[in-house]
């Protein structure tokens, strides 16, 4: 069952192991086993990893033969990063008020001090 959740998506990517086989399949899709020969873990933990994006919706595994094929999804990002831009607009504005508001001389309209 694949999850589009923000809490699965940000769970999947908050793993540095996760974020490179993200950035491998950037790249273009990989076996299993490709994608395991960087790692010094075991190949059933690289597996578990894919699991865990694939749960997540970021990356699709596809049976061709005796292989296992890793595509990314990079659609499973669109939540999080409008959650982001969301959080990015929301404090931007507010630092900037707070900048304006402390940048004010005194004896200036809205000053405090």
């Amino acid at each position: 069952m694949v999850e589009h959740s923000l809490d699965h998506v940000f769970r999947a990517l908050s793993d540095p192991t996760r974020r490179a086989i993200l950035d491998r399949l950037a790249e273009g899709e990989a076996t299993v086993g490709r994608l395991a020969e960087p790692f010094h873990v075991s190949f059933a933990a690289v597996s578990k990893h894919i699991g865990v994006l694939e749960r997540a919706g970021l990356v699709t595994r596809e049976a061709r033969g005796r292989e296992r094929v890793c595509r990314i999804n990079p659609a499973a990002l669109t939540g999080a990063r409008a959650w982001i831009e969301f959080h990015e607009r929301f404090w931007t504005n507010r630092l900037d008020a707070l900048d304006a508001l402390v940048g004010k001389t005194p004896g200036e309209p809205g000053r405090t001090r």
